[in-house]
């Protein structure tokens, strides 16, 4: 469907520089928009390759095993039973934490692997972890922040803060909203 969409909107874009008659402004504003894309896919590379560095290195010298450890008892309390699955949780919500939210897929797969108890079906912890994963914390939105300086941002910074608080209230709303429909589900 989204490939459908995409051809009609680069049909109609096309159709539109031939009505008006400037294939050579098609032409260099089709050449403009790759080099942007291009410029940008540096940026994010740049921002993704710096924290997936930091997460590789936390991995290697142990402070993952120690954060899992130490997030066990409050992931206890927000999925009882899902003591296996703290590990992957817990790296899922880390790369959150950090704004690498394509980092984060891998270990929500392993994580929804750990808290399926086998019948295809969702269980509330699973729901519990798709709704914080969904309204992430994040502390360092970093792919807005690579994008806002690829795009010239004078303050490309500026949106951490209000990212943060919007992040903890959005997730605590997820928690609460969670809990009352796993009540009301029963």
């Amino acid at each position: 469907m989204m490939n459908f969409v995409f051809v009609l909107m680069i049909a109609a874009g096309a159709a539109a520089f031939v009505i008006s008659g400037d294939g050579a402004g098609a032409l260099g504003a089709m050449t403009a928009g790759c080099a942007k894309a291009v410029e940008l896919i540096f940026s994010l590379a740049g921002a993704y390759i710096f924290w997936m560095g930091i997460m590789k290195i936390a991995e290697r010298a142990g402070l993952v095993k120690k954060l899992a450890r130490s997030m066990e008892k409050p992931l206890s309390r927000l999925m009882p039973g899902a003591e296996r699955a703290a590990g992957p949780v817990t790296l899922n919500l880390a790369a959150n934490f950090f704004g690498l939210g394509n980092a984060a897929t891998p270990f929500g797969v392993a994580a929804m692997r750990e808290l399926s108890d086998g019948t295809g079906r969702a269980t509330d912890n699973m729901a519990m972890f798709i709704a914080l994963n969904a309204s992430a914390v994040e502390l360092l939105p970093t792919a807005v922040i690579a994008i806002r300086t690829a795009c010239g941002s004078a303050a490309p910074y500026s949106v951490a803060i209000p990212t943060f608080i919007a992040s903890i209230a959005s997730a605590a709303a997820a928690v609460v909203s969670c809990r009352l429909l796993a009540r009301v589900v029963r």
